[in-house]
Protein backbone atom coordinates (compact mmCIF):
# COMPACT_ATOMS: atom_id res chain seq x y z
CA UNK A 1 0.00 0.00 0.00
CA UNK A 2 2.82 2.53 1.01
CA UNK A 3 4.64 1.66 -2.61
CA UNK A 4 1.44 2.29 -4.19
CA UNK A 5 0.79 5.78 -2.60
CA UNK A 6 4.30 6.63 -3.43
CA UNK A 7 3.96 5.88 -6.93
CA UNK A 8 0.66 7.44 -7.47
CA UNK A 9 2.51 11.01 -5.71
CA UNK A 10 5.34 10.10 -8.59
CA UNK A 11 2.22 10.53 -11.05
CA UNK A 12 0.93 13.27 -9.76
CA UNK A 13 3.58 15.49 -9.47
CA UNK A 14 4.91 14.72 -13.21
CA UNK A 15 1.49 15.30 -14.00
CA UNK A 16 1.75 18.92 -12.43
CA UNK A 17 5.03 19.27 -13.98
CA UNK A 18 3.92 18.50 -17.73
CA UNK A 19 0.73 20.89 -17.37
CA UNK A 20 3.33 23.79 -16.09
CA UNK A 21 5.71 22.93 -18.81
CA UNK A 22 2.45 23.06 -21.38
CA UNK A 23 1.45 26.25 -19.87
CA UNK A 24 4.95 28.02 -20.09
CA UNK A 25 5.62 26.84 -23.54
CA UNK A 26 2.87 29.10 -24.62
CA UNK A 27 3.20 32.10 -22.29
CA UNK A 28 6.47 33.32 -23.64
CA UNK A 29 6.58 33.22 -26.70
CA UNK A 30 6.74 36.96 -27.70
CA UNK A 31 9.55 37.78 -24.89
CA UNK A 32 11.91 40.57 -25.68
CA UNK A 33 13.74 43.62 -24.18
CA UNK A 34 11.12 45.93 -24.18
CA UNK A 35 8.39 43.26 -23.10
CA UNK A 36 10.45 41.07 -20.04
CA UNK A 37 9.56 37.70 -19.23
CA UNK A 38 9.91 37.58 -15.38
CA UNK A 39 9.72 33.71 -13.95
CA UNK A 40 8.45 33.33 -10.58
CA UNK A 41 9.80 30.00 -9.81
CA UNK A 42 8.97 28.58 -5.67
CA UNK A 43 6.54 27.10 -3.83
CA UNK A 44 2.91 28.26 -2.45
CA UNK A 45 3.77 31.44 -1.98
CA UNK A 46 4.29 32.49 -5.46
CA UNK A 47 1.60 30.17 -6.36
CA UNK A 48 -1.13 32.62 -4.71
CA UNK A 49 -2.51 29.22 -2.25
CA UNK A 50 -5.83 29.46 -1.70
CA UNK A 51 -6.56 32.97 -3.64
CA UNK A 52 -8.57 33.56 -6.28
CA UNK A 53 -7.54 33.54 -9.79
CA UNK A 54 -5.52 36.77 -10.49
CA UNK A 55 -4.73 37.57 -6.89
CA UNK A 56 -1.34 35.70 -6.48
CA UNK A 57 2.17 36.93 -6.82
CA UNK A 58 2.68 36.51 -10.37
CA UNK A 59 -0.19 38.25 -11.31
CA UNK A 60 0.17 41.44 -8.96
CA UNK A 61 3.81 41.71 -9.62
CA UNK A 62 2.72 42.23 -13.43
CA UNK A 63 0.26 44.57 -12.37
CA UNK A 64 2.53 46.73 -10.11
CA UNK A 65 5.40 46.88 -12.88
CA UNK A 66 3.00 47.38 -15.35
CA UNK A 67 1.77 50.60 -13.65
CA UNK A 68 5.40 51.33 -13.51
CA UNK A 69 5.69 51.39 -17.61
CA UNK A 70 7.14 47.84 -17.53
CA UNK A 71 5.26 46.00 -19.68
CA UNK A 72 6.32 42.68 -18.12
CA UNK A 73 4.80 39.13 -18.56
CA UNK A 74 5.57 37.19 -14.69
CA UNK A 75 5.16 33.71 -14.99
CA UNK A 76 3.36 31.52 -11.92
CA UNK A 77 6.10 28.80 -11.76
CA UNK A 78 5.35 28.38 -7.75
CA UNK A 79 4.20 24.47 -6.43
CA UNK A 80 2.80 24.09 -3.33
CA UNK A 81 4.44 22.19 -1.18
CA UNK A 82 7.44 22.22 -2.44
CA UNK A 83 10.82 22.13 -0.95
CA UNK A 84 14.24 23.22 -2.23
CA UNK A 85 14.66 19.18 -2.99
CA UNK A 86 11.57 18.84 -4.80
CA UNK A 87 12.06 22.30 -6.62
CA UNK A 88 15.56 21.17 -7.58
CA UNK A 89 14.04 18.26 -9.10
CA UNK A 90 11.83 19.76 -11.49
CA UNK A 91 13.71 23.02 -12.09
CA UNK A 92 15.38 21.05 -15.71
CA UNK A 93 11.43 19.87 -17.00
CA UNK A 94 9.98 23.21 -15.74
CA UNK A 95 13.20 25.02 -17.62
CA UNK A 96 13.41 22.33 -20.76
CA UNK A 97 9.32 23.19 -21.33
CA UNK A 98 9.87 27.06 -22.22
CA UNK A 99 10.31 27.93 -26.44
CA UNK A 100 12.29 30.90 -24.81
CA UNK A 101 13.79 31.72 -21.55
CA UNK A 102 13.09 34.19 -19.22
CA UNK A 103 14.82 37.49 -18.69
CA UNK A 104 15.07 37.46 -14.98
CA UNK A 105 14.24 34.37 -12.48
CA UNK A 106 13.14 35.16 -9.12
CA UNK A 107 14.22 32.16 -7.40
CA UNK A 108 11.82 32.21 -4.24
CA UNK A 109 12.14 27.98 -2.10
CA UNK A 110 13.30 27.23 1.56
CA UNK A 111 10.38 27.93 3.46
CA UNK A 112 8.78 24.47 3.67
CA UNK A 113 12.46 23.21 4.27
CA UNK A 114 12.24 25.06 7.19
CA UNK A 115 8.59 23.73 8.29
CA UNK A 116 9.99 20.10 8.00
CA UNK A 117 13.06 21.38 9.88
CA UNK A 118 15.48 20.11 7.07
CA UNK A 119 18.98 20.21 7.57
CA UNK A 120 19.84 23.66 6.05
CA UNK A 121 22.83 22.31 4.52
CA UNK A 122 20.23 19.81 2.41
CA UNK A 123 18.86 23.69 1.69
CA UNK A 124 21.96 25.34 0.91
CA UNK A 125 23.06 22.71 -1.44
CA UNK A 126 19.33 22.93 -3.47
CA UNK A 127 19.54 26.31 -3.99
CA UNK A 128 23.19 26.89 -4.96
CA UNK A 129 22.54 23.84 -7.58
CA UNK A 130 19.55 25.59 -9.03
CA UNK A 131 21.28 28.94 -9.01
CA UNK A 132 24.35 27.27 -10.57
CA UNK A 133 21.40 25.63 -13.47
CA UNK A 134 20.24 28.87 -14.17
CA UNK A 135 23.71 30.52 -14.49
CA UNK A 136 24.63 27.64 -16.66
CA UNK A 137 21.78 28.61 -19.01
CA UNK A 138 22.55 32.53 -18.85
CA UNK A 139 19.90 33.39 -16.62
CA UNK A 140 19.62 36.53 -14.33
CA UNK A 141 18.77 35.33 -10.59
CA UNK A 142 16.95 37.34 -8.20
CA UNK A 143 17.49 35.40 -4.96
CA UNK A 144 14.16 35.20 -2.75
CA UNK A 145 15.42 35.08 0.69
CA UNK A 146 13.55 33.06 3.98
CA UNK A 147 14.03 33.09 7.77
CA UNK A 148 13.38 30.78 10.11
CA UNK A 149 10.80 31.25 13.34
CA UNK A 150 12.62 32.76 16.10
CA UNK A 151 11.35 30.13 18.44
CA UNK A 152 13.36 27.20 16.38
CA UNK A 153 16.59 26.19 18.11
CA UNK A 154 18.97 29.05 18.20
CA UNK A 155 21.60 26.76 16.08
CA UNK A 156 19.11 26.06 12.98
CA UNK A 157 17.86 29.83 12.90
CA UNK A 158 21.32 31.15 12.94
CA UNK A 159 22.36 28.42 10.25
CA UNK A 160 19.49 28.68 8.18
CA UNK A 161 19.13 32.45 7.33
CA UNK A 162 22.78 32.31 6.79
CA UNK A 163 22.03 30.44 3.57
CA UNK A 164 20.79 33.40 1.63
CA UNK A 165 22.98 36.47 1.99
CA UNK A 166 25.73 33.89 1.41
CA UNK A 167 24.82 32.31 -1.84
CA UNK A 168 23.96 36.18 -3.45
CA UNK A 169 27.58 36.80 -2.49
CA UNK A 170 29.24 33.53 -3.61
CA UNK A 171 27.26 33.72 -6.93
CA UNK A 172 26.96 37.32 -7.19
CA UNK A 173 23.47 37.40 -7.39
CA UNK A 174 20.78 40.20 -6.13
CA UNK A 175 19.16 39.10 -2.64
CA UNK A 176 15.48 40.61 -1.68
CA UNK A 177 16.50 39.14 2.18
CA UNK A 178 12.98 38.27 3.54
CA UNK A 179 9.83 37.54 1.47
CA UNK A 180 7.06 38.03 4.07
CA UNK A 181 8.83 41.15 5.31
CA UNK A 182 5.84 43.23 6.10
CA UNK A 183 3.45 40.56 6.81
CA UNK A 184 4.71 39.41 10.68
CA UNK A 185 2.35 40.28 13.26
CA UNK A 186 0.17 42.36 10.71
CA UNK A 187 -3.62 41.61 11.16
CA UNK A 188 -4.91 40.70 8.26
CA UNK A 189 -1.87 39.61 6.46
CA UNK A 190 -1.91 36.33 6.78
CA UNK A 191 -4.50 33.27 6.48
CA UNK A 192 -6.32 31.52 10.07
CA UNK A 193 -3.00 28.80 8.75
CA UNK A 194 -0.96 31.22 10.19
CA UNK A 195 1.61 30.65 7.39
CA UNK A 196 0.16 31.47 3.49
CA UNK A 197 -0.36 34.94 2.97
CA UNK A 198 -3.64 37.12 2.19
CA UNK A 199 -4.53 39.18 -0.83
CA UNK A 200 -3.55 41.87 1.58
CA UNK A 201 -0.52 40.18 2.54
CA UNK A 202 0.61 39.53 -0.97
CA UNK A 203 0.02 43.10 -2.27
CA UNK A 204 2.73 44.31 0.93
CA UNK A 205 5.20 41.47 -0.68
CA UNK A 206 4.96 42.66 -4.13
CA UNK A 207 5.02 46.62 -2.86
CA UNK A 208 8.35 45.02 -0.70
CA UNK A 209 10.12 42.96 -3.90
CA UNK A 210 9.21 45.56 -6.81
CA UNK A 211 12.13 47.57 -6.51
CA UNK A 212 14.28 44.79 -6.23
CA UNK A 213 12.49 43.15 -9.25
CA UNK A 214 13.16 46.43 -11.19
CA UNK A 215 16.61 46.80 -10.60
CA UNK A 216 17.24 43.13 -11.06
CA UNK A 217 15.98 43.63 -14.98
CA UNK A 218 18.10 47.03 -15.12
CA UNK A 219 21.30 45.24 -14.68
Amino acid sequence: MREHRGQLGVMIRMTLWLALCSLLSTGVAHASDERPVIFAFGDSLTAGYNLPEGLGYAPQLEDALRREGIAATVIDGGLNGDTTSAGRERLTYVLDGMDEMPGLVLLELGGNDVLRAIDPAITRANLAAMIEELQRRNLDVLLIGMRAPQNYDPDYVKAFDAIYPALAARYGIPLYPFFLEGLIGVEGTVMPDGIHPTYKGIKIMVSGTKSAVIDALRD
